[in-house]
């Protein structure tokens, strides 16, 4: 999702500044993006990375901050990692990023958190289902704080990715029927739709403390 967007960026016209923690997809991403991508080496979970992440750039326009790696399991079934990781991950993740972030930031720059629609409908997994909805609290905290940026969330539900294209078959099979059973357009979304949904939130001079639901109306039933 986030090559997407920087895709989207770069062939506009924009200068993009992308990072992962793969050496491997950093190159990929170079590569495929051209001459007016900066990549850098970034993990969010170590906050000296985040620092050194942005240094020496300013009046950044935007910042979309969607990678995360997390653990999920049932209420009884979680010990403390599992439990815990969502919201390592996810949210002080997130959460440090737009921290480190801020002095590079244009005054007017827009910012696009991510969370997920269990945030508004959980299907078990409490601790992630928490962590999705603390991400939507802290937009609107944000928003009010970091004004006149602009801070705003997306919230997808089940994405079409390579996330899910690298796993057994049966699988992403059996999760996208689930999937479908429970949204109002009877699908799974693609990556182009979610890029779409994030690259109208960072664009829209007028959103701010929103969060989009890009989950085929999952949200609603």
């Amino acid at each position: 999702m986030g090559f997407g967007l920087a895709k989207k960026l770069s062939d506009r016209g924009d200068r993009v500044l992308i990072g992962a923690r793969s050496t491997e997809r950093l190159q990929h991403a170079a590569k495929a993006l051209g001459a007016d991508v900066i990549t850098r080496q970034v993990d969010i979970e170590q906050r000296d990375t985040l620092v050194s992440f942005f240094a020496g750039l300013q009046d950044l326009a935007g910042l979309f901050t969607p990678g995360a790696s997390y653990q999920t399991a049932s209420f009884r079934e979680a010990d403390e990692a599992t439990a815990e990781s969502p919201f390592r991950t996810k949210f002080w993740g997130q959460y440090w990023a737009v921290h480190a972030a801020l002095p590079h930031l244009a005054d007017d720059a827009s910012i696009v958190l991510m969370s997920g629609a269990a945030s508004v409908r959980p299907i078990g997994n409490p601790a992630y289902a928490a962590c999705n909805a603390a991400i939507e609290g802290l937009t609107r905290a944000l928003a009010m704080e970091l004004r006149p940026k602009r801070v705003n969330c997306l919230s997808p539900g089940t994405i079409d990715s390579d996330l899910w294209r690298n796993r057994d078959a049966a699988l992403r099979d059996a999760v996208f029927d689930q999937w479908g059973a429970l949204t109002l357009t009877g699908q799974v979304g693609t990556t182009d739709q979610a890029v779409d949904a994030a690259l109208f939130l960072l664009d829209n001079g007028n959103m701010t403390g929103s969060v989009l639901y890009n989950d085929g109306g999952y949200s609603m039933r």
